[in-house]
């Protein structure tokens, strides 16, 4: 079997006719780059934000076509916008009210979040979804996934409806953290269906490819992965998803930003100034985005002896806390440096699932509720124009 070229996934696209039903989408220049790995193609195609729900069947036949190919295994193709999008299309019609999401009959959670309203941007909301929140960290190392979990479980024991997004492409910890295995099932071939643990949904790249694989990825590819996780999965009604960022502010972080009608973010950070001064990169991209920043989460802020109770601020202490009030964020809360937070990380029982009623529960519940206070003012602002040179 011979290896499929980039020659032959163009010459097919251009059985694909574009908006304007005359030119095909590649004489439109409406795709881009196309990126092939072990019989993968990946590509995105370029269209008008406010027409993405109406040119939704364009992609999927592009993505039809695409998988007929000899040779091709598979096919993620996204639907993204830029500015040289608005020449590539007619002018735009009002885009259809978007489908139901799928319904979810556990009615026994008491506070629900207002839906997301459609932003006048053309930013499309995912069907069934409250509040989309984004977990952020300057540089890796600060405990930020740990964080994410145990928000969203926070979030859970509060009385929310909670799902997940892994959206570190390169190195998916969800599976290990919430101690889930085995591969997602799929509604007629297509939609997935979320992996649960706890009472959470979760997706993550760690369930599609095996743990050893070695992601090599390009942007148009990250891209494709992640909308393709958030949008094609079977979320059901939730209040709140929260979405592990990679650490830094990369192409995941700018795709979410861009492409998704985020409520807002979290920034973790440990209390000394180098991580302060890259927790500040996160907080000043979501700033330029005009993202709300909800508050900044000092984990590993202090450690307590287990055998004497004694607090020792190895850290040093407060650091994100001042960073905070110099730069008028909310400081949502100290998290302690302790054995049990990393061992029950390891072994996939979240403390928050773990041990409920312990002291370090109560500040992972306090924090995900100083969030939810936030979203409350926070899910009906209509999202902003972005637009990245």
């Amino acid at each position: 079997m011979t290896d499929v070229t980039k020659e032959q996934v163009l010459e097919t696209l251009k059985t694909v006719r574009g908006p304007d039903l005359e030119h095909d989408i590649v004489a439109l220049g409406m795709v881009s780059d196309v990126f092939i790995s072990d019989g993968k193609v990946y590509f995105s195609i370029t269209v008008p934000a406010e027409r993405a729900n109406e040119l939704e069947p364009m992609r999927l036949a592009a993505e039809r076509v695409i998988k007929e190919i000899p040779g091709v295994k598979g096919a993620l193709v996204t639907l993204t916008a830029d500015k040289k999008a608005a020449a590539a299309a007619p002018a735009a019609r009002p885009a259809p009210s978007p489908p139901h999401g799928h319904p979810d009959h556990d009615h026994r959670h008491h506070a629900h979040a207002p839906q997301q309203q459609q932003p006048r941007t053309g930013k499309i909301g995912v069907p069934g979804i409250g509040a989309i929140i984004a977990v952020a960290s300057g540089k890796g190392g600060v405990g930020k996934s740990t964080t994410a979990v145990n928000l969203a479980l926070g979030l859970l024991a509060n009385g929310l409806r909670v799902g997940i997004l892994d959206a570190d492409i390169y190195g998916p910890s969800m599976p290990r953290l919430l101690k889930i295995s085995g591969r997602p099932t799929q509604i007629d071939g297509r939609i997935i269906n979320p992996m649960e643990n706890y009472g959470l949904k979760v997706m993550s790249m760690g369930f599609l490819v095996d743990e050893e694989t070695a992601m090599i990825w390009r942007g148009p590819m990250v891209q494709s992965a992640l909308m393709q996780m958030l949008r094609e999965v079977a979320w059901g009604e939730l209040d709140v998803l929260v979405v592990d960022m990679p650490p830094g502010t990369g192409d995941a972080q700018l795709t979410m930003a861009q492409q998704v009608p985020l409520a807002g973010a979290v920034i973790v950070s440990t209390p000394q100034d180098l991580a302060l001064i890259d927790a500040r990169k996160g907080l000043n991209m979501f700033r330029k985005v005009e993202v709300p920043v909800l508050g900044i989460v000092e984990n590993m802020s202090y450690f307590i002896a287990p055998d004497t109770g004694t607090r020792y601020d190895i850290f040093g202490h407060g650091g994100a806390r001042r960073e905070a009030e110099r730069i008028g964020v909310p400081f949502l809360g100290e998290v302690p440096l302790t054995m049990n937070i990393r061992e029950t990380s390891d072994a996939g029982t979240p403390l928050v699932a773990s041990d409920p009623n312990g002291i370090v529960a109560g500040i992972y519940r306090g924090i995900a509720a100083k969030v939810w206070d936030q979203l409350g003012g926070q899910t009906q602002r209509p999202a902003p124009a972005i637009v990245f040179e």
